[in-house]
């Protein structure tokens, strides 16, 4: 574990920027190993939301008078922030939604609008709840097929399956970057590669990646990428949708109202440009703003370090955590970021989830929103444990005592 009085200083300055983790959780200093299901946030996003409520709160886009252009503005500069970080061509190619969730759903309405019965979707068998039912929806709507891409028990997908199962029919191959479960970074090159060679459009959930990796969306050519912002430092209820302009263009909207319209009469109405065409009604203006605000700390961060401490601290855990007996470690991949999924012999995740956070440890019980993937496994949960920048090796080593004194309450 790379233990240089200078590292240690770096991660207790990025500690020091998030109130949160400074305070105590049943009389303990708070350990948050649940990063997988949400981030922490720093001073300058939470002071960014307070600031525009107290100075610039006003509607966007219609106003002539100086909040409301105010707020236009510093909106419209945080989708060029977060565009221009992830390299999009066009900053109208970044459409703001409610999340991850919001994202699939736009794609499956409007994108879905336009596909045929007997169709092909794929997606995998490690899939989030909400990469799984929007197609289904779809499925059971238009008569598209929605095809399964199966794992390996080690939580990788099977690419020779995959391989087998791409023909003329796939229309779009909808896979998550990042197991939310499992850890597993997906090959996601060369899943986009063979999909586009058989004219299939590609959507990445990138939920689970936004915050472990640098992602540069030219070099990925997917067609879609959404992530949630509250997964990436920012707030909740906001989050982006990625497309590119070719197929967005292309797309009926997904809702209808104010702001995505061009003109409105009761004969006939013509649309928005990019990217307000997918932006029906007031937004949450706080939102993008401090999404931009949460954009601004990931630039602060040496992605490199940020990689090798985050694996640092997968490693040294998964080998203290495969020292106690009867741990099962749900999730061995080769490549994997910093999720580690467990169960310990037949204890219920949530008995050592509960004495856990007794103990002042935030984690995360249950099926995590795949419960197709726990089928899988044959097991109803597992226990999650979930790092990011801020954690570190003295919160693991303090975790590891308190989950084994959680098994000997138990056992």
């Amino acid at each position: 574990m790379k233990d240089t009085a200078e590292y240690k200083a770096s991660i207790e300055n990025i500690r020091a920027q998030f109130p949160i983790l400074s305070q105590k959780v049943n009389g303990r200093d708070l350990v948050y190993f649940d990063n997988a299901a949400t981030s922490q946030k720093p001073y300058t996003v939470i002071e960014r939301i307070d600031n525009y409520y107290k100075n610039e709160n006003a509607n966007i886009h219609r106003g002539v008078h100086y909040l409301s252009q105010k707020a236009t503005e510093d909106y419209e500069s945080a989708r060029n922030i977060i565009g221009t970080y992830l390299n999009a061509a066009d900053a109208s190619e970044i459409i703001f939604t409610k999340g991850t969730t919001d994202g699939i759903n736009l794609i499956a309405s409007s994108y879905g609008s336009m596909l045929n019965e007997g169709d092909e979707i794929l997606i995998s068998a490690m899939e989030h709840h909400s990469n799984i039912v929007p197609w289904q929806l779809l499925e059971s709507q238009r008569g598209i097929k929605l095809r399964i891409i199966p794992i390996h028990e080690n939580g990788e997908i099977d690419m020779d399956a995959y391989n087998e199962m791409l023909n003329s029919k796939t229309k779009l191959v909808s896979v998550t970057h990042i197991s939310n479960t499992l850890g597993s970074i997906n090959p996601i090159g060369e899943i986009i590669d063979k999909a586009h060679a058989v004219g299939a459009k590609v959507l990445i959930d990138g939920a689970q990646s936004i915050q472990h990796d640098q992602i540069d969306l030219k070099a990925l050519n997917c067609d879609f990428f959404v992530f949630s912002g509250h997964k990436v430092f920012g707030p909740t209820g906001i989050g982006v949708l990625y497309g590119k302009s070719e197929i967005l263009n292309l797309m009926p909207p997904y809702q209808g109202g104010g702001d995505m319209i061009e003109k409105v009469s009761f004969e006939k109405t013509t649309f928005n440009v990019l990217p307000f065409k997918f932006e029906a009604g007031t937004p949450n203006i706080v939102g993008g703003i401090a999404l931009g605000e949460a954009f601004n700390f990931l630039k602060s961060l040496n992605f490199n370090e940020l990689h090798e401490h985050e694996m640092n601290l997968l490693k040294y855990a998964e080998e203290e955590l495969n020292k106690i007996d009867n741990i099962r470690i749900i999730g061995t991949a080769k490549n994997k970021t910093s999720v580690i999924s467990f169960n310990v012999g037949e204890l219920h995740p949530f008995d050592i989830g509960t004495l856990l956070d007794k103990q002042g440890f935030a984690v995360r019980t249950g099926h995590h929103c795949t419960q197709p993937l726990m089928d899988f496994y044959k097991i109803p949960g597992t226990i999650r444990v979930s790092f990011s920048v801020y954690n570190t090796k003295q919160e693991i080593d303090l975790f590891l005592i308190a989950l084994k004194k959680a098994i000997d309450i138990l056992s």
